[in-house]
């Protein structure tokens, strides 16, 4: 009886974060900590390609768990800009990095459906079980493609089990209505990269 209680309670909680999106707390943050299976770091290095020397976004590093290593294929001469809503993840991820001796991080706060860059700013730009946390996935794709070169690639990962998992055929469609292309899927359809290109020469 008791489990039959907590699994209600559970998949009524995760009913609940599905229809109010939002971001992760950072007094919850054990849950950005853990390790991500499928989405590893190496199939994102697979879907973002990054080269060293690029300009590339971050967006919702949470603690940094992908953060490090991005910045580290970028180096020495790439800067990884890394925004997230909320300050005290971005203070988090900026004391790995200095303990890590990581100096390319660009910091910056903010909300995702209006980013404070100009057009065309980034080579890439990727965000991993972020995008079903903000309350209107279009306008943070629009702005994701506004600021993402002519020809850059933005990354998307989702993972079964998240409360907030945009679907590939989510993905697709609110690709189509941004005016990007779904070029490629990395890992299977429960644990993905997505990588979407702006359209350009």
């Amino acid at each position: 009886m008791t489990w039959t209680v907590a699994a209600a309670a559970l998949l009524a909680a995760a009913l609940w974060w599905r229809a109010h999106p939002s971001a992760c707390p950072y007094g919850q943050r054990f849950w950005v900590e853990a390790p991500h299976p499928f989405i590893t770091r190496e199939r994102l290095r697979e879907a973002l390609a990054p080269l060293p020397g690029e300009t590339v976004l971050e967006v919702g590093p949470g603690t940094g768990y992908y953060t490090l290593s991005v910045a580290g294929w970028i180096a020495p001469a790439g800067a990884l800009h890394i925004f997230d809503l909320q300050q005290e993840m971005l203070d988090h991820t900026l004391r790995r990095a200095d303990d890590a001796g990581v100096r390319n991080l660009v910091p910056r706060q903010g909300d995702a459906r209006q980013l404070p860059y100009e057009d065309d700013t980034f080579d890439g730009a990727y965000l991993v079980a972020v995008l079903g946390e903000i309350p209107d996935q279009r306008a943070a794709a629009q702005e994701l493609r506004r600021v993402v070169k002519p020809a850059g690639r933005i990354v998307v990962g989702e993972l079964l089990g998240d409360p907030h998992m945009v679907t590939g055929r989510s993905l697709k469609a609110l690709a189509g209505q941004v005016g990007l292309q779904a070029e490629r899927r990395v890992g299977p359809p429960f644990g993905f990269f997505a990588v979407l290109r702006v359209p350009g020469s």
